[in-house]
Formats: structure tokens, sequence, C-alpha cells
């Protein structure tokens, strides 16, 4: 689908479980995408300039910690700083319906739970990239 997508995915905050991030990386790299995994507890500002430094197309956070409400709209924020309009940030943990409804409403895309199949993520990070990169060309 979309060429050479590059991914970071980064596990925020003290949380230290980092099973599901590693399994979502290795599918996400058995399906063609470029994946660079920051490790655990990075502050959004390192997850920032590695997303930067790595030009990635997309910013994929796992919080199971409860600090969804505090770290996504860090990294947005920090993103907007920088100018950067065109990465998707995503990504998954435990997070309520109505956080990731709040959530999405300043940016931050879908967001999967515990049990979701990686192939779901797959599709929508190549159904997302694939947009946001037509949009730019226009």
């Amino acid at each position: 689908m979309a060429e050479n997508i590059r991914v970071l995915v980064a596990k925020p905050g003290l949380d230290g479980h980092d099973r599901g991030a590693k399994v979502v990386a290795a599918a996400l790299r058995d399906a063609g995408m470029e994946v660079i995994y920051t490790g655990l507890r990075q502050t959004p500002e390192m997850i920032v300039e590695a997303a930067v430094q790595e030009d990635v197309d997309v910013v994929a956070l796992s919080i199971l910690s409860g600090a969804h409400m505090t770290i996504f709209p860090r990294v947005m924020e920090l993103l907007r700083e920088r100018g950067i309009h065109h990465m998707l940030l995503t990504g998954g943990g435990i997070i309520p319906k109505s956080d990731a409804e709040e959530l999405a409403e300043i940016g931050v895309g879908k967001l999967f739970g515990p049990g979701t199949s990686t192939r779901d993520i797959i599709a929508y990070i190549h159904e997302e990239v694939g947009r946001r990169r037509v949009a730019d060309e226009i």
C-alpha cells in the first residue's frame, strides 16, 4: 500500500510493561514498515525529538499507566510547537472510550485496546498515512 511507512513506537512514563508494544512493533515490521522502538521510560520531549530525528510518519504510544490524558496531549503539543502536522499520533493501552473521544478532538488518531488484532492496527496505519500523504500533495 503506502510506501516506506516509518513508525516510532514509544513507552512513555514509568509504565514498564512493554510486551504489547514489542508485539505491535514486530507486526508492523513484518508488514513492511520501518519501526523504531524507543524502549521504556521515555518523556514526551524524548519521544518527539526521536520522531523528528527519525523522520517518521507515525508516533505510536503504548500507555498502560493511566497517564494517557497527560501524555498524548503533551506529545501533540510538542509536535505542533515544531510545526509538525503530518505525523499520525496513535497508540494503545487501557484507555476508556470517553477519553479516546476527547483525545481525538485534539487530533490524536485511533487508539487501540488490549486484544486488538495487529491486522486492524496495520490496516489503520496504511489507510491513515496514505490519506495524509495525499492531503500533503494537494
